[in-house]
């Protein structure tokens, strides 16, 4: 990437004077990259670039839910002739505020954002979508591709020089989650749906000390169950200081009384769990990758398959 390039881009396309552009190494998506923007008047932003096109609901979402009053929403910058997305290449580019703080996956949720955490979701599924924001958002099926994907990408992985002692320890781990996911979708009840943020782990939410809540990330929102964003509340599996008793209870001060259906929310962690880890081995059986990406990938992989392998997991 010519960073020149891209921030004379930037410059041109936002009417901001770049004087610096700051690589910032966040996020799992490997499709995706996100650099600080400083200007000359002081000014920070989050610029986020991604190959391929952003999805509809990714650029239009979040700025209906600000004008809806859902305040902790990090929304893209319009362009100054109308807009959001910016072509670059074989790139697009987002603008976003930029807020300080960093993300709350190591350091956790104080108290008062437990409760902060909670209004924030109970706001969210109680927005009614408008036609055309419905219009771009995936309803969901319960129907995942990520056995499938799996199941091919295991055979790659157990003739792989990378990931065959991998796949031998773990493989039939990852095939029994694949059953689980395939029992657990035919079994789960159609619940209402609502908007769903659909990735909302601490890791997505910003946070300078004890100060409001900023959720970022809304590449992939969805029509859901609430469980599908509850789900990331109520495991034990995102975050270095997941939920206990006292969290859920500040929790459900803010979102309200709310007993999840456990099949859903069942459903929705084992299909994270495959779907995770079909993701990594892709990714770690791409020859392209950097050897440093090929060993973060492996780090999220080998974690994932831990969990599942475990003799006490439960989905």
């Amino acid at each position: 990437m010519d960073e020149r390039l891209l921030a004379a881009e930037v410059a041109a396309a936002w009417a901001v004077d770049v004087t610096d552009l700051v690589f910032l190494p966040v996020g799992l998506d490997g499709h995706a990259w996100a650099y600080r923007v400083d200007t000359s008047d002081g000014g920070r932003y989050f610029l986020k670039l991604r190959r391929g096109e952003f999805t509809p609901a990714a650029v239009l979402l979040p700025g209906f839910l600000r004008a809806q009053g859902v305040r902790h929403v990090v929304a893209p910058i319009d362009l100054p002739d109308g807009g959001a997305g910016r072509a670059f290449g074989a790139y697009r580019l987002l603008l976003y505020p930029f807020h300080d703080g960093g993300s709350l996956w190591g350091r956790g949720l104080t108290d008062r954002q437990w409760i902060e955490y909670g209004e924030f979701l109970g706001r969210l599924h109680a927005v009614r979508p408008s036609a055309d924001i419905a219009a771009v958002l995936p309803v969901e099926t319960y129907r995942s591709s990520a056995g499938e994907r799996l199941r091919l990408l295991g055979e790659q992985a157990a003739a792989s020089g990378t990931l065959g002692a991998f796949w031998v320890r773990y493989g039939a781990a990852l095939h029994r989650l694949s059953e689980t996911v395939d029992d657990l979708a035919a079994r789960v009840p159609h619940g209402r749906h609502v908007i769903c943020h659909a990735d909302i782990h601490p890791g997505n939410l910003i946070a300078d000390g004890d100060g409001p809540l900023h959720v970022v990330d809304w590449d992939g929102p969805i029509l859901a169950p609430r469980e599908r964003d509850l789900m990331f509340v109520h495991s034990q599996d995102f975050g270095d200081h997941p939920v206990n008793t006292r969290r859920a209870e500040l929790f459900r001060r803010g979102y309200g009384p709310v007993e999840p259906d456990p099949t859903l929310l069942s459903y929705y962690r084992s299909e994270r769990h495959l779907d995770d880890a079909a993701v990594f081995l892709s990714s770690i059986l791409n020859s392209d990758a950097s050897p440093e990406s090929h060993a973060n990938d492996l780090h999220w992989l080998t974690r994932i398959a831990e969990t599942v392998a475990r003799p006490d997991y439960v989905a």
